[in-house]
């Protein structure tokens, strides 16, 4: 199983850190299903606010605005035995306002529940980008979009969608 690190750097997110490691296991013993998946190596992921997602991708892509998945390419040393698949950094924000959670306000279940579905889409697609998968173009963005679902369906299966929550 891959190292994965997990960063919360969202005051209201709750983690179940676990299940989130149980899910990149999941899409991991799929790879052969998604371009032979993501590289090897530790794994970061890190949920952000939309300001702070948006800081990024301004610094890193010259565009301000906010977005919900920045996914970097990991970088390998093999001398050093140092090997990282990448980070994927995702907006807490963007996927609570997707789904019509607002700050403040109690959350229904089934509003909660497709909250940590979005959120686990978020992840999915980092993890798609760092396996190769594009989706600047039409025709790659409808085979991300496959890729996508092919993957929740197996975390769906697998009882690995984490159940992350915002407090």
């Amino acid at each position: 199983m891959r190292a994965v690190s997990l960063r919360n750097l969202h005051p209201r997110l709750r983690i179940p850190r676990g299940s989130v490691t149980r899910a990149v296991a999941a899409l991991d013993s799929a790879a052969s299903r998604f371009k032979g998946g993501c590289p090897p190596g530790e794994l970061s992921i890190a949920f952000l606010t939309d300001d702070a997602l948006a800081r990024i991708h301004d610094e890193f892509m010259q565009d301000p605005s906010a977005t919900d998945v920045i996914t970097f390419e990991g970088s390998s040393d093999p001398a050093a035995g140092e090997h990282a698949a990448g980070e994927i950094c995702v907006s807490v924000d963007t996927a609570a306002a997707f789904v019509g959670l607002r700050p403040g306000k109690a959350a229904a279940a089934a509003a909660t529940h497709r909250f940590a579905r979005e959120l686990t889409l978020y992840v999915v697609h980092g993890w798609l980008h760092l396996a190769g998968y594009d989706d600047l173009q039409p025709e790659k963005k409808r085979r991300m979009r496959a890729a996508e679902k092919r993957a929740l369906a197996i975390l769906q299966a697998a009882r690995c969608v984490p159940a992350f929550t915002l407090a």
